[in-house]
C-alpha cells in the first residue's frame, strides 16, 4: 500500500533542494579553480555570505524531514534497512561511480569513502545512512519518551552547537594544546576523537528536533508561527553570517586569495550543527510545516519535484559548475548569477532526474 503523502514535507524537500543549489552557487565565488579560498571583491563577499548563510539550513532540513516521516521506526528493522538501502544507498553508489568516472578519480578510494572526485557534495548520504542505522536503536525510547525529557536532550544537544565557538575562545585564551593545533574539548585528544558529548551532538539533534515537532509541537496559527520564527531566523542568520564576514582576511584589500584551510576556518559559524544554523533550521521548519495546500500546483509541480529531489541533488554538480562558473559568473552581477544559476541548475537537474526515473526497471535506482 502506498504511503500517505505529507504535503508540507514535499514543499520542504523542494525548498531545501533549491537552497542546496544556492549554497553551491555561492561556492563558485569563494573558491577558485585550484581549490584555494578566493574572493574577488567586497561586493562578492557580502552577497555570497548573506545568501549562503540564509541557506545553510538546507541539509539539516532534509534530516528533519526524514525524522518526521520515519522516526520512530514502525517497520521491522530488516524491512526498514532494505527500503532505505534501495531508496538511498543504491542511487548513491551509482552516482558515485558516475562522478568518479567523469573526473578520472581513484576507484580504490571508493572502498573506504565517497570519491572526492564528486566535488564533495555526496558527503551528505553516508551521514544520512548513519542516522538510519541509529533510528531502530532509538525508536523504543522515542515511543515512550515524555516531552520534558525530550526537551532536556534537545537542550543538551543545543549546548553542543556552541562547540565551534568554544574551540575558538579556548584557542584565543590558552593557545593550541601541546599535542596539536586544534583546541580539544571534554575528553577529545589526538588518540581519542570520542569526547564526552560525542553521542549527543551532531545531526542526531535534528533527528530529535524533527521528532519533537511531530509528536509534541501541535498545530500553531500563522501568527504564533511567525512571532516565533521570524526573530529566531533573523538572529540565527546574523550569527551564521557575521563571524564569517567579519573574519575575511582582507586587510590588504581585495581580491583575497588564501589557502583552502582559510575557508575551513571561516566556515566555523556555517557548520551545520552550530548554533546559528540550528536556529535558522527551526525557524524554517516552523514556517514550512504551515504549507499544506494540495491543489493543482502541489499535484503538478511540488510533488513531482519533491519525488525527484534526491536525484536532483545527486546530479546537480554536473550541471551547476558549467552553468554558473563557466557561463553566468563572467557575465552577470554576483547576486543575479547566484540566483539564476541555482534556478537554471534546479530546472535542468530536476528535468534530468524526472526523465531518469521513467527508465523502466532501473529508474528507481537512479534517485
Amino acid at each position: 500500500m502506498a504511503e500517505k503523502r505529507i504535503a508540507f514535507l514535499d514543499y520542504l524537500r523542494v525548498i531545501a533542494c533549491f537552497m542546496v543549489l544556492l549554497v553551491h552557487c555561492c561556492e563558485q565565488y569563494y573558491f577558485n579553480d585550484k581549490g584555494a579560498f578566493a574572493i574577488a571583491s567586497a561586493w562578492d563577499a557580502g552577497w555570497l555570505v548573506w545568501i549562503d548563510s540564509a541557506c545553510r539550513a538546507a541539509v539539516p532540513l532534509f534530516v528533519m524531514a526524514s525524522a518526521y516521516l520515519l522516526f520512530p521506526v514502525t517497520r521491522p528493522t530488516g524491512d526498514f534497512f532494505r527500503r532505505r538501502l534501495l531508496r538511498v544507498a543504491v542511487p548513491f553508489a551509482v552516482w558515485a561511480c558516475v562522478y568518479n568516472w567523469a573526473n578520472d578519480g581513484s576507484w580504490g578510494q571508493m572502498l573506504f569513502n565517497f570519491p572526492m572526485a564528486t566535488g564533495g557534495h555526496l558527503w551528505f548520504v553516508p551521514m544520512l545512512l548513519g542516522l538510519y542505522l541509529l533510528m531502530p536503536l532509538l525508536s523504543p525510547w522515542a515511543e515512550r519518551v515524555k516531552e520534558k525529557e525530550l526537551l532536556g536532550w534537545l537542550g543538551l544537544w543545543g549546548f553542543t552547537t556552541l562547540f565551534p565557538f568554544l574551540r575558538k575562545i579556548w584557542g584565543a585564551l590558552y593557545g593550541a594544546p601541546d599535542f596539536g593545533a586544534v583546541p580539544y574539548l571534554w575528553g577529545e585528544c589526538p588518540w581519542n576523537g570520542f569526547g564526552m558529548f560525542q553521542y549527543v551532538s551532531g545531526f542526531v539533534g535534528y533527528l530529535l528536533l524533527g521528532f519533537w515537532f511531530r509528536k509534541f509541537a501541535g498545530t500553531w496559527s500563522w501568527r504564533k508561527t511567525l512571532v516565533r520564527a521570524v526573530p529566531l531566523h533573523l538572529a540565527g542568520w546574523a550569527l551564521v553570517a557575521l563571524p564569517f564576514l567579519m573574519r575575511i582576511p582582507a586587510e590588504g584589500g581585495y581580491p583575497v586569495v588564501r589557502p583552502y584551510a582559510t575557508a575551513v576556518d571561516l566556515e566555523m559559524s556555517w557548520e551545520f550543527c552550530s548554533l546559528g544554523v540550528a536556529m535558522t533550521v527551526a525557524a524554517y521548519f516552523m514556517v514550512i510545516r504551515k504549507l499544506t495546500a494540495t491543489g493543482a500546483f502541489y499535484a503538478k509541480v511540488v510533488r513531482p519535484l519533491a519525488e525527484a529531489s534526491y536525484g536532483t541533488y545527486l546530479v546537480h554538480i554536473l550541471v551547476l559548475v558549467p552553468v554558473v562558473g563557466g557561463f553566468l559568473k563572467p557575465h552577470l552581477p554576483t547576486p543575479c548569477a547566484i540566483v539564476l544559476g541555482a534556478a537554471a541548475t534546479f530546472a535542468l537537474s530536476s528535468l534530468a532526474s524526472l526523465l531518469l526515473r521513467r527508465i523502466p526497471k532501473v529508474g528507481r535506482f537512479l534517485g
